[in-house]
C-alpha cells in the first residue's frame, strides 16, 4: 500500500504556489522556506494525513516566527517589582535618555572639555554620591556581579566572613555560596541559621578573614528566637581589624516608604550611615531603574573595584547608564520621584487611587464576565518587603465554562499579552501595576478572548 505521505507536495510546489505569492511579496524567503519545511515535517510524522489548507498553515509558522520572543505584556497581577515581567518599568526620563544615545554616537567614553578619551564611569559616579553620601560608586551590570567584583578585590584567596543565616538563594535558583566561590574568595560561615553574634564574626576575624559580608534577607522574614548583630556594630569590629566591611542591601531603597506601611527594607543611605565600607544595591528593583549593579563606598576599596579586570568584564552599556542616570536625577526631588518613577507611584497609590483605578477597569470589562471590584492584596515583588500587606481593590471576574485557567491562557497568548492571576476559578486584575491607559486594552483584550 502506498504511504500517503508520498502526497505531500514539495517545498518548490509550495513556493510557487499563488495563495503564496502575497506572504513571499511582505517576508523575507528564507523565512517563508523554513515554515514550509516546518509545517511539512509536522505532516509527515503524523500516521495519516488529513486534508491541508497549506496557505494557512504556513502564513501561521511564519506569523509565529516573525514574532518576537520579548514582547511587551500587561501586568495585571498587582506583584510591582515582577522578575519574570522584567522588574522595574522605567521613567518618561529614563526611555528617553535611552533613546537619545540608541540612535547616534554619544559621550560614553569621550571627555568633551577635553577632547580626550573619557570614563563610562563618569555618568552616574557623581548622582550616586550626592544621593547617598558615598565618597566613591561605580556600575556595573548587576548586583550580582557587583558583590563578585567587590569579593574578588577584597578577599582573593582568602576568607570572606558571613552568617549561616545569610547564605540566601536569590532569583534563578542562584546562592550566596556559588556567587562568592566565583569570586575566588573563601567562604567562612559562621553562627547558626536563626542565630550569630558579634563574637562568631571577632572569633572569625581572629583567625586573619580578610572582609565581613552581610546580605540583607529580603526573600522572607526571620522571627522568634533569631539573633543578628547591628550593622554599625559589625562596621565598627571590621575597621578595628583592618578589614573591609561590604553590605549586600539589595533593592537600592532611597526613599523612606513608611508612611505607606513599607518597613524592614534597608536604605542605601543608612547603610553607609552605619559605616560599610562597600553596599551592594540593584538598579532594577526599589530604585526603578534599568537592570544595572551599584557600588557605593570608600574610595579607596571602590577605586580598587574600578581597576580590576572584573569591572571591564562586568561594566554596563551605554543605554544601561543613560536610564540609570536620568533615574538617579530624578531622586534629587524626592517628590517628583515619587510621582515620575513607575515602581514608586505604584507602591504608593492611595486606597481612593487604587478604588478608582478599579472602577475603571469594570466598566473596561464585558459584562458576561460579570466583573466587579473586591478587596485584595498587592506584592512588592523582586525580593522587597515580602511581608508587606500592600492592601488594594482586586477587579474580580467570573469565566464561567470557558474556566479561569482557560482565559488565562487565551490572554496571555492573545495580541495584547495580559498576566493575571487566579482563584477560587476567578480571574483577579490588580490594577496597581496597569497604567491608567492601559485599562481600556485590558478590556479590549478580554473581549477578544471570551469572542
Amino acid at each position: 500500500m502506498t504511504d500517503p505521505r508520498r502526497q505531500l507536495p514539495s517545498v518548490d510546489r509550495l513556493l510557487r504556489s499563488p495563495e503564496l505569492s502575497p506572504l513571499l511579496a511582505d517576508t523575507p524567503r528564507a523565512v517563508v522556506v523554513e515554515a514550509i519545511r516546518e509545517v511539512l515535517d509536522q505532516a509527515r510524522s503524523l500516521d495519516e494525513v488529513p486534508l491541508h489548507d497549506w496557505a494557512a498553515e504556513v502564513q501561521a509558522a511564519v506569523e509565529l516566527r516573525m514574532t518576537p520572543t520579548l514582547r511587551p505584556v500587561l501586568n495585571a497581577t498587582g506583584v510591582v517589582l515582577h522578575t519574570n515581567l522584567g522588574r522595574a518599568p522605567l521613567a518618561t526620563a529614563a526611555i528617553e535618555a535611552m533613546r537619545q544615545v540608541a540612535g547616534g554616537y554619544s559621550t560614553l567614553e569621550f571627555d568633551l572639555d577635553r577632547g580626550i578619551r573619557g570614563s563610562r564611569q563618569t555618568h552616574c559616579r557623581s548622582l550616586l554620591t550626592e544621593l547617598t553620601g558615598a565618597d566613591d560608586a561605580l556600575v556595573v551590570n548587576n548586583a550580582a556581579g557587583a558583590l563578585t567584583l567587590v569579593i574578588n578585590e577584597a578577599a582573593e584567596h582568602r576568607d570572606v566572613v558571613i552568617s549561616r543565616g545569610e547564605l540566601i538563594e536569590i532569583g534563578g535558583s542562584f546562592r550566596i555560596p556559588d556567587i562568592l566561590a566565583k569570586s575566588g574568595a573563601r567562604m567562612l560561615e559562621i553562627g547558626t541559621t536563626n542565630r550569630t553574634h558579634l563574637d562568631d564574626y571577632r572569633a572569625a576575624l581572629d583567625t586573619g578573614a580578610a572582609a565581613v559580608l552581610t546580605v540583607h534577607r529580603s526573600n522572607f522574614e526571620q522571627s522568634g528566637f533569631v539573633a543578628t548583630p547591628k550593622p554599625a556594630a559589625l562596621a565598627e569590629l571590621a575597621s578595628q581589624y583592618g578589614v573591609p566591611y561590604v553590605h549586600d542591601v539589595g533593592s537600592g531603597l532611597l526613599v523612606d516608604l513608611g508612611a505607606w506601611g513599607l518597613w524592614g527594607e534597608p536604605r542605601v543611605q543608612q547603610a553607609l550611615a552605619n559605616g560599610a565600607t562597600a553596599v551592594v544595591f540593584s538598579g532594577d528593583k526599589l530604585l526603578g531603574g534599568p537592570q544595572a549593579g551599584c557600588l557605593v563606598g570608600g574610595s579607596d576599596l571602590i577605586g580598587r573595584c574600578r581597576g580590576n579586570p572584573l569591572a571591564r568584564a562586568l561594566r554596563a552599556d551605554k543605554f544601561t547608564l543613560a536610564g540609570l542616570a536620568a533615574t538617579l536625577a530624578l531622586y534629587r526631588d524626592p517628590d517628583q520621584a515619587l510621582s515620575d518613577i513607575p515602581v514608586l507611584r505604584m507602591l504608593t497609590l492611595s486606597a481612593e487611587d487604587l478604588k478608582a483605578l478599579a472602577a475603571t477597569l469594570v466598566a473596561a470589562c464585558p459584562s458576561s464576565l460579570e466583573p466587579r471590584p473586591v478587596p485584595g492584596h498587592s506584592a512588592v515583588g523582586g525580593g522587597a518587603f515580602p511581608d508587606a500587606p500592600l492592601a488594594t481593590t482586586l477587579v474580580e471576574l467570573t469565566p464561567g465554562q470557558l474556566g479561569a485557567k482557560e482565559l488565562l491562557r487565551r490572554l496571555r497568548v492573545g495580541e495584547t499579552p495580559v498576566v493575571a492571576r487566579v482563584a477560587d476559578d476567578k480571574v483577579l486584575l490588580d490594577p496597581r501595576t496597569l497604567a491608567a491607559e492601559s485599562l481600556e486594552l485590558v478590556g479590549s483584550a478580554l473581549a477578544r478572548a471570551v469572542a
